[in-house]
């Protein structure tokens, strides 16, 4: 193999190991057995395991990344779930390296692997945005999609550990947790209430939005 295939076949190997295991526990003697090289021949492409542990975390963030990526059509809260879908379809696979991607695992106080984990919740912060057709977001609306953010992180994160609830329940629950926050933070701010009705403006009556609001109202009563 060229340089950059090696490479490539040692990130993918290294990637498929922390998808089964926290980092932690691969040593590079594991990664060079299921790659079929010695273990002098890693390090002839990686100095050492945290420099492979960071290329795996990089090619892992640009996939995670990718799965925010949605057409811009059709109403907002169907969209919001198809992305959830595709988020926890990647949780799913890789579980240990997606918890090593957000909690650090062996690459704790790199400035590398803070800045992926920051660069994908960047690209999903403009992703939303991108969704409510806003460039300029006021303060409150800030708040709220990297609030929403922080709670899709932390709601994968607790889900893997023992997977207690549904993933389905989960995807529509964390759809609805963004409308909750959009319309908590509406009560206190005119342009955000402008803006989430121009949220639910084509909501159908089956979307996640409607269900959210059928069940609100099913409490009060």
């Amino acid at each position: 193999m060229g340089v950059e295939e090696r490479r490539q076949q040692l990130i993918g190997v290294a990637l498929e190991l922390f998808s089964r295991r926290s980092p932690d526990e691969v040593s590079i003697d594991e990664i060079a057995a299921a790659a079929g090289i010695s273990r002098p021949l890693v390090y002839h492409y990686f100095p050492g395991k945290l420099s492979l542990y960071e290329a795996a975390l990089r090619r892992a963030a640009e996939d995670l990344a990718g799965r925010f990526d949605e057409p811009q059509e059709g109403p907002l809260g169907a969209r919001l779930l198809r992305v959830m879908r595709r988020f926890f379809d990647f949780v799913d696979e890789h579980g240990p390296g997606f918890s090593a991607l957000m909690r650090g695992g062996p690459a704790v106080g790199s400035s590398a692997t803070n800045a992926l984990v920051d660069s994908v919740r960047q690209i999903a912060y403009d992703q939303i945005l991108s969704h409510l057709r806003v460039e300029d977001p006021p303060a409150r609306l800030e708040l709220v999609v990297r609030s929403w953010i922080s709670l899709v992180e932390s709601t994968a994160l607790i889900w893997l550990d023992g997977r207690r609830i549904p993933r389905g329940e989960l995807e529509v629950q964390l759809v609805h947790d963004f409308a909750a926050l959009a319309a908590v933070s509406a009560s206190y701010d005119e342009e955000m209430t402008a803006l989430l009705r121009h949220m639910l403006k084509d909501e159908p009556t089956d979307g996640p939005f409607t269900d959210l609001a059928t069940r609100l109202i099913a409490l009060a009563s």
